[in-house]
């Protein structure tokens, strides 16, 4: 099945670790450039999705959950 979503922000990575929490999962995620970013997830979702290191997956970031600074 391929997924089609709207979202130009998408971002393939892989999981790098999980931090299970009483109520979520952090999730770190290598890009391929070797950058990381960390996403909090349910741990239903966490899961539901069967998230795993070592797994790819897509980060989709919504455009409106984007926040810029500049000093």
């Amino acid at each position: 099945m391929t997924l089609k979503i709207s979202s130009r922000n998408c971002l393939e990575g892989t999981i790098r670790h999980l931090d299970r929490h009483a109520t979520h999962t952090e999730v770190t995620i290598e890009l391929p450039g070797g950058q990381e970013i960390v996403s909090v997830v349910t741990n239903a979702s966490a899961h539901r999705l069967g998230l795993s290191e070592g797994m790819t997956v897509e980060a989709i970031i919504p455009a409106n959950s984007v926040v810029l600074a500049v000093e």
